[in-house]
C-alpha cells in the first residue's frame, strides 16, 4: 500500500538547509500495523507529514495504492488525504464547544455528507473506539483518554485505509497511553486498517508487530 523510494527532505532556512530525511525507503502492506521511532528531530514526523500527504519529498518517490503522490499538486493531496487517510495527533485537536459526536462528524461535514448520515456514521464511529455513551459530552467533560477515543473516531469516520497517529499517547499518563495503543491494535486486527503511529517512545513502539526506527533522516533498524 505504502511505497516509498529515496525520499529525501530538505527545508530552507536563509542560506542554511536542514536536511529532514536522507534517502529513505519504506513498504508498508496494507493491514500493516508498524511503528516508527526515534529521538526529536529525526525525521519521523517530517515521514509521517510525507506518508500522509501533508507535505511533499524534496526528492524520491511515494506510490499510495499504485498512484504517485509524490509529485501531485496539493488539491489531488487533499483528495487523497479525504479518500484514504485517518490522522490522530498528540494533542487531540478537537473543538471545545462541539459534542463529542460533532467533533466526530466534521469531516463528513466537510465532504458535504447530509445531517441524518453524518449522525449515523458518526455513532457508528463512537462505538467503533467504546465511546457512544459519551456522544453528547463535550471535550471538557472527558478524560485525557475519552478525548483521544474521540479523535481517532472522528479519523476514522470517513472509513480511511491508513490511520497515522503521531506522538497519540504525548498527553497521556501511562496506563491510559497502553490501553489507546491497544485500541489501535484491535482496529488494525479485526478491521485492517493499516496503522503507522510516530512515537519517541521504545516501550510504546516496542507494543508494533515492526519497529522502523529513524536516526538523523535515515532508518536505521527495521524489525519484526
Amino acid at each position: 500500500m505504502i511505497d516509498i523510494h529515496g525520499i529525501t527532505k530538505v527545508y530552507r532556512m536563509g542560506n542554511t538547509e536542514v536536511h529532514a530525511l536522507r534517502g529513505v525507503d519504506l513498504r508498508v502492506a496494507g493491514g500493516d500495523s508498524i511503528s516508527v521511532v526515534g529521538p526529536s528531530g529525526s525525521g519521523k514526523s517530517t515521514l509521517m507529514n510525507i506518508v500522509g500527504c501533508l507535505d511533499t519529498p524534496s526528492s524520491g518517490t511515494y506510490r499510495l495504492d499504485d498512484t504517485l503522490v509524490s509529485e501531485m499538486r496539493d488539491d489531488a493531496l487533499a483528495t487523497i488525504r479525504n479518500r484514504k487517510i485517518g490522522f490522530v495527533f498528540q494533542t487531540f485537536n478537537l473543538l471545545p464547544r462541539q459534542s463529542a459526536l460533532d467533533n466526530v462528524c466534521l469531516p463528513l461535514l466537510y465532504a458535504g455528507v447530509g445531517k441524518r448520515e453524518r449522525r449515523t456514521r458518526g455513532l457508528e464511529s463512537l462505538k467503533r473506539v467504546d465511546l457512544d455513551r459519551r456522544a453528547n459530552h463535550r471535550p471538557s467533560e472527558l478524560s485525557g483518554g475519552e478525548r483521544q477515543r474521540v479523535a481517532i473516531a472522528r479519523a476514522l469516520v470517513n472509513r480511511p485505509s491508513i490511520l497515522l497517529a503521531d506522538e497519540p499517547t504525548g498527553n497521556l499518563d501511562q496506563k491510559v497511553g497502553k490501553e489507546i495503543i491497544s485500541l489501535f491494535s484491535r482496529l488494525n486486527q479485526e478491521e485492517n486498517v493499516t496503522l503507522v503511529i510516530v512515537t519517541h517512545d521504545h516501550e510504546i513502539a516496542a507494543m508494533a508487530p515492526r519497529q522502523v526506527e529513524i536516526i538523523d533522516g535515515s532508518i536505521v533498524s527495521d524489525k519484526s
